[in-house]
């Protein structure tokens, strides 16, 4: 399997980066649940499922950063055949999820008014003990970290977090059977395995 996308399909790198974040994102989403559902506040299983949640979130971060920059250094395939309209909707849909993918992550940092453990091997400051809060958010904005906090941790949680992800993702599995089972394309086998494009481009 090539390591470069080419005209007909995903490279190994971009399909390792897709399914990590994938896979992390279902993470994220199980740590935070078992948290909520199955722990009592302020006891070590909370915060240990906190910490997981953290460091997921911090590594879906890094990862999407990665996966922005290999995007453009090697650009996508050539889109399957279709009408325009399914080709705008693919665009917007795509550019979507690249929005959702730095926006939760981010908003996760800002947010937190703890230290990320990171997976229990080194400590990453919150964002509040960082020269970034204090010189553009407590001196530019003149906001306290609660004042900060509250409408940062609106957005994550609240508007992304327990609807708007869930909508994206499931949008971009829908779009993917769709092609699949009814357009009966090769836009779901790019990104996983399809064996048509060896040897292309």
């Amino acid at each position: 399997m090539p390591l470069r996308n080419n005209d007909h399909s995903y490279g190994s790198i971009a399909k390792w980066l897709h399914w990590s974040i994938a896979l992390l994102f279902l993470g994220s989403y199980i740590s935070v649940y078992y948290r909520q559902w199955f722990t009592q506040e302020e006891t070590p299983e909370n915060l240990v499922a906190l910490q997981f949640h953290l460091s997921i979130g911090v590594t879906i971060g890094t990862l999407v950063v990665l996966r922005i920059l290999w995007r453009l250094m090697n650009p996508a395939p050539l889109l399957e055949p279709g009408s325009r309209l399914e080709h705008v909707a693919a665009h917007i849909g795509h550019y979507a999820l690249y929005l959702i993918m730095i926006i939760t992550p981010l908003t996760g940092y800002l947010g937190t008014g703890v230290n990320t453990d990171y997976f229990f091997l080194f400590e990453i400051p919150k964002f509040a003990d960082t020269w970034l809060f204090g010189s553009w958010v407590q001196n530019g904005l003149g906001m306290t970290f609660e004042q900060f906090e509250e409408p940062v941790d609106f957005i994550h949680k609240e508007v992304l977090g327990e609807w708007l992800v869930w909508l994206l993702i499931l949008g971009h599995v829908l779009a993917a059977l769709y092609h699949h089972f009814i357009k009966k394309d090769r836009t779901l086998l790019r990104m996983t395995i399809d064996r048509d494009s060896r040897g292309r481009g």
